[in-house]
């Protein structure tokens, strides 16, 4: 399956009112479902894949929001789509970040695998990282806040 094909595919299913599709071909299988609620596209703003072992790495941002609490203004990171959240760039690797940790537009956070697909996910915003939302190789969803992070610092 053309891997530009699923992405003028997804998007299309992301802007209908469509909540669940199915395709299948003699040797492929996609199911998708999503929320009726609002929806939000992610922006890739790297299309260079470079190979890692069998994997490839994309850059992706996630799609944001900020959150009022009442001792601060925060900035929520969520994840750009469904797949397995990775603290560390392989097993037995420091994180890519800690709470606590300053972080600047484009740093990396973590990798979501999806479809054996490492995806990284990066900041967009300069800012501490106050909460991570998600333990490593727990699955994700799209949309799911995986970092929170004060931009007042």
């Amino acid at each position: 399956m053309d891997k530009e094909f699923l992405k003028d595919l997804l998007k299309v299913l992301n802007s209908s009112s469509f909540t669940k599709f199915e395709l299948k071909t003699k040797d492929f299988e996609l199911k998708v479902e999503k929320e009726a609620t609002k929806v939000v596209s992610p922006e890739v703003v790297n299309q260079e894949t470079a190979s890692v072992g069998e994997f490839k790495t994309e850059k992706i941002l996630p799609p944001a929001e900020d959150v009022e609490t009442p001792e601060e203004k925060l900035h929520v990171i969520k994840s750009p789509l469904v797949g397995t959240f990775y603290r560390a760039p392989a097993p037995g690797a420091p994180p890519f970040v800690e709470e606590g940790d300053i972080v600047s537009p484009g740093q990396v956070l973590c990798i979501i695998e999806a479809l054996k697909v490492m995806n990284e996910i990066e900041s967009d915003v300069r800012g501490k990282v106050v909460k991570i939302l998600v333990e490593n190789g727990q699955p994700v969803e799209y949309g799911q806040p995986l970092f929170l992070i004060d931009t007042n610092v």
